[in-house]
């Protein structure tokens, strides 16, 4: 028997494996964009984390603040962390990262925080607070005292305003070795260093205009200050942004600027207090529009520099070396004019000096010691965008040499190009999206459009209009014959059944980001982007809704205005501009089609205008009321709820548009029926107090409240949401229930609403035909609510409901943990209140499928939709249904972007993965074979048992 058990221990180990994630179905039925923002400019470099390889990655931080290693072979993320989590002053804007070659740390700033983390796992080595506000600057120290360990150097930061502090902190704590204070009421602009000094670079108001430059020259060792220069530069500097370059090295010792006609460049030699003055060569004539530095940033580098010219049709650059035994500077030689936009890269590789030249047609790179063209390789910007910026890694092979680069484009994109070919693309345009929507493809568009036409006309006419429709897909006819051998074939010798388009799994979602963009990501294509619009010129686009239809997509803007775009190429249609702001978009069904109409609610809840029809509609103004209109009047809202006296109202949702009902019961284990509580004009209105939280039920009709739930002892600063779908709701927060301790925590609260407490009972409308929300002989009934609470791991941030077409699959809930970054699907049965309660559950509800229940759940890993991806700064998530009942799309948005397929009841209309197409069809064949060749001698068999019954 000893064998017996082992089988069926080994038996229920494979079945318990079966129920977890496939691990196929990870980067095939998913996707996931980890996103940073644009990298910044001046923060963007390459860097070898070891001194014992000579292996680098390309280390930033982001415009939105997200410091992050790649590597550059493939463009993936090794590590990142978000600085705007540990600043209490900054969510964007500048940042900083610094790091020297070999060296195991890189140091990072924004805000109020300076952070140290290690090179190669991004793990914190240490974090501090500067002494004054905001940190402006922040460098290595090159000194020879200033490495602390073999591998770690000190650090020098600048922080302040009116007040500011230069700080010199231990590469390997953190911790201040001394603090120079400036209370001179000079704008800190910038740190340096030499092999013997510290500059601290501030700007002196002059008393008529314009700046001068003030360089305090600090002791290494103990900050006190030696001496100070003032450089007259108050006619050509205006302010910081006048300052074109602060070299922070003995490898670009200098300070630049220009006049204001731009036609003489100064530099002073850091310290020295002459100011060099270098004519700039201007043949053409025409206004120079734009003057840029680049300079290398090893500490040992040769000091030289490179000087871009841009014109509006040209740019050119100089190359200058500096002697820093005579603090001179001389022009070594000079890169030629080419027509449009052209951008330079400087690098290094050990002492030698590179500079890479990007421009529409051709990369090119030179040493900084000739002229003399190292490689030249074409290139072609397929993007069509101008590039912002870039960086490059150059290698010298002799009088040649190779070059892998990565630029930024317009948009925010990020690519990596190696000699003349893309290696990849990082589509960091993404970042910051703040409102999505679904749009089928075209061909399934215009089937549905044309089916909705023919169910508004008569039988005849609907006739006539479908058979005109198939003469017409007669053209896709030979097109499709000559596929279907390929499709055939396809099918057989693939082992995942991948092509079901014609199912609804493919669509496109058309995400609007906050810098003025509208993508369309092909959620069918492993997440593609298939256009990139850019509609505004902003920074802080608020987006209200997208709604798609008929192949046109239509963008909703807070300021009123709206833009309409064409689906399949992105192009922009139409552009209408409104007056009144709006805080939200309703659509009202359209009662002379099955469309929908658009009204905008201006921020005092008023809708935008008054339509004809008699609908209904609930919004929430900016003063915490909830108001009901009748859509024919939108002067008077026909009720309002206000929240009890100390409480405001901070969030209200409803039903899903789309939201279908399988059944209106629930068939308990002994056959008899809980009736669901099923109105479809239900609303769920959340309003926090000093120290509680209420979700009070109203019908959206009369504005009756149905239901109030009261909770006290909760952190109104932590995460508050609520869904509700068909006859349930879930709310979660923090609170302390109880005064037990193990009743603290987040809770998540489920309600379930039902017509009678008792089976078999329709309550109050069992007998009635209708029933009326506001007046009638059947008044509208309360819900009977059966509710359970569970105590959860972490927050929850957002919540949604997967969506199937019929809804007869089991509806998960799908929750956003930010704590963990990861999105988990809850599935329904886990959360059903009628869970038995301190004793375990009877044969009845075991077939119900109810379990015992217990107030901790802790988050099953096979709930996990995002599985062990780190997916960070969602903000909210939505569902969609497919033509199969199986299966939702889910997308999320918001930092990263992520998209899947649920399956809450499992794919039971989809043939899994391991199922062999070819063994069916081996398996026919050889039935078939067999009986052709038994059938003979059955036959024969027959007729000789007639002749021996003869």
């Amino acid at each position: 028997m000893m064998w017996f058990q082992t089988a069926l221990v080994l038996l229920a180990s494979c079945a318990t494996k079966s129920l977890a994630i496939f691990a196929d179905e990870v980067n095939h039925l998913d996707y996931h964009h980890e996103l940073l923002g644009t990298p910044s400019s001046q923060s963007t470099f390459f860097h070898r984390p070891s001194s014992t390889s000579n292996a680098s990655l390309l280390y930033t931080v982001s415009e939105n603040l997200v410091v992050a290693a790649v590597n550059p072979k493939d463009g993936t993320i090794v590590w990142r962390q978000d600085l705007a989590h540990w600043t209490t002053t900054a969510k964007h804007g500048e940042g900083f990262l610094r790091a020297s070659d070999g060296e195991s740390t890189v140091v990072s700033a924004a805000g109020d925080i300076i952070v140290s983390w290690g090179a190669t796992d991004g793990k914190l080595a240490w974090k501090v607070r500067p002494v004054e506000g905001v940190v402006k600057d922040l460098e290595l120290l090159e000194l020879e005292d200033g490495r602390t360990t073999d591998d770690v150097r000190d650090v020098l930061a600048l922080s302040g305003d009116k007040t500011s502090t230069v700080q010199r902190l231990d590469g390997t704590t953190g911790k201040a070795k001394w603090a120079y204070k400036d209370d001179s009421g000079d704008v800190p602009f910038q740190v340096s260093s030499s092999s013997t000094e510290i500059f601290y670079i501030s700007l002196q108001s002059a008393l008529l205009k314009g700046n001068k430059i003030r360089v305090t020259v600090l002791d290494s060792r103990t900050g006190r200050q030696t001496r100070n220069y003032v450089l007259s530069s108050e006619s050509e500097v205006s302010g910081p942004g006048s300052i074109l370059y602060v070299g922070a090295n003995t490898a670009s010792p200098f300070i630049a600027w220009a006049d204001k006609s731009n036609k003489a460049l100064k530099v002073n030699i850091l310290g020295s207090k002459n100011v060099n003055t270098l004519n700039i060569e201007n043949a053409t004539g025409d206004e120079i529009s734009k003057i840029s530095v680049h300079g290398p940033e090893g500490l040992n580098c040769l000091p030289h520099f490179l000087v871009h010219y841009e014109t509006d049709t040209e740019s050119w650059a100089e190359v200058y070396h500096i002697d820093l035994k005579s603090s001179s500077i001389s022009k070594a030689y000079q890169l030629p004019r080419l027509g449009g936009i052209s951008v330079f890269a400087a690098s290094h590789k050990a002492a030698n000096v590179f500079f890479t030249r990007i421009t529409d047609s051709e990369v090119s790179v030179v040493g900084s010691v000739s002229h003399g063209v190292l490689g030249r390789w074409p290139f072609k910007n397929s993007s069509g965008e101008t590039i912002k910026h870039a960086l490059a890694e150059v290698v010298s092979k002799g009088t040649s040499a190779v070059v892998r680069f990565a630029y930024v484009l317009e948009s925010g994109d990020w690519k990596l190009n190696r000699n003349s070919g893309t290696d990849w693309t990082r589509h960091e345009s993404l970042f910051g999206a703040v409102a999505a929507g679904w749009a089928e493809p075209n061909s399934s568009e215009e089937l549905v459009h044309e089916l909705e036409l023919e169910g508004h006309e008569d039988i005849l006419s609907a006739y006539i209009h479908r058979v005109k429709r198939h003469t017409r897909d007669l053209q896709h006819l030979p097109k499709w014959l000559q596929e279907l051998p390929g499709r055939i074939f396809t099918s057989f010798i693939s082992a995942e059944v991948t092509n079901l388009d014609s199912f609804g799994l493919r669509k496109l979602v058309l995400v609007a980001t906050e810098r003025g963009r509208v993508i369309a990501i092909d959620t069918g294509n492993h997440g593609a982007v298939v256009w990139n619009t850019k509609v505004a010129d902003t920074t802080n686009w608020n987006v209200k809704a997208i709604k798609t239809a008929f192949k046109l997509a239509t963008v909703y803007i807070e300021d009123g205005s709206s833009v309409s775009l064409n689906v399949t190429t992105g192009e922009i249609i139409s552009h209408q501009e409104s007056n009144s702001n709006v805080q939200s978009v309703a659509y009202i069904p359209d009662e002379s089609s099955t469309g929908t109409i658009t009204i905008g609610v201006a921020k005092d809840g008023t809708p935008s205008e008054p339509l004809h029809s008699s609908d209904y509609l609930v919004t929430l103004s900016d003063d915490g009321r909830v108001l009901g209109w009748i859509l024919g009047d939108n002067k008077t809202p026909v009720w309002q709820f206000l929240p009890p006296h100390g409480e405001r109202v901070i969030h209200a949702t409803s039903r899903p548009s789309h939201d279908p009902v399988a059944s209106i019961g629930k068939v308990l284990g002994n056959r008899s029926v809980l009736y669901k509580y099923l109105n479809p004009n239900l609303a769920l209105v959340t309003s926090v107090g000093h120290s509680s939280v209420t979700f009070h039920l109203l019908d959206a009709i009369s504005g009756i409240i149905l239901y109030s739930s009261t909770y006290t002892g909760v952190d109104i600063t932590q995460p508050i949401t609520s869904v509700i779908s068909e006859n349930w709701f879930a709310c979660s927060f923090w609170a302390d229930l109880t005064n037990r301790s193990e009743s603290k925590g987040y809770q998540l609260v489920v309600s379930e609403l039902y017509e009678s407490p008792v089976p078999n009972d329709r309550g109050p409308l069992d007998s009635a035909l209708n029933y009326s929300s506001i007046s009638g002989e059947n008044p509208l009934p309360r819900p009977y609510v059966l509710s359970q609470a569970f105590v959860i791991p972490e927050p929850i941030s957002h919540m949604a409901v997967t969506q199937t077409r019929q809804g007869i699959t089991v509806r998960q809930l799908i929750c956003t943990l930010p704590s963990s970054n990861s999105i988990v699907g809850i599935p329904r049965n886990v959360l059903d209140p009628r869970r038995p309660v301190g004793r375990d559950p009877t044969a009845g509800e075991t077939e119900e499928g109810l379990f015992k229940y217990s107030p901790y759940l802790e988050f099953d890993g096979r709930w996990y939709l995002t599985h062990s991806r780190d997916v960070a700064g969602i903000q909210k998530v939505i569902s969609s249904p497919t033509l199969l009942e199986s299966t939702t799309l889910v997308f999320a948005f918001g930092g990263d972007i992520f998209g899947t397929r649920a399956t809450p009841s499992q794919a039971f209309d989809i043939l899994g993965s391991s199922f062999s197409k070819l063994q069916l069809l081996a398996t026919v064949v050889a039935l078939a074979v067999g009986v052709w060749f038994l059938a003979p001698m059955v036959r024969s068999k027959q007729i000789n048992l007639l002749w021996k019954r003869m």
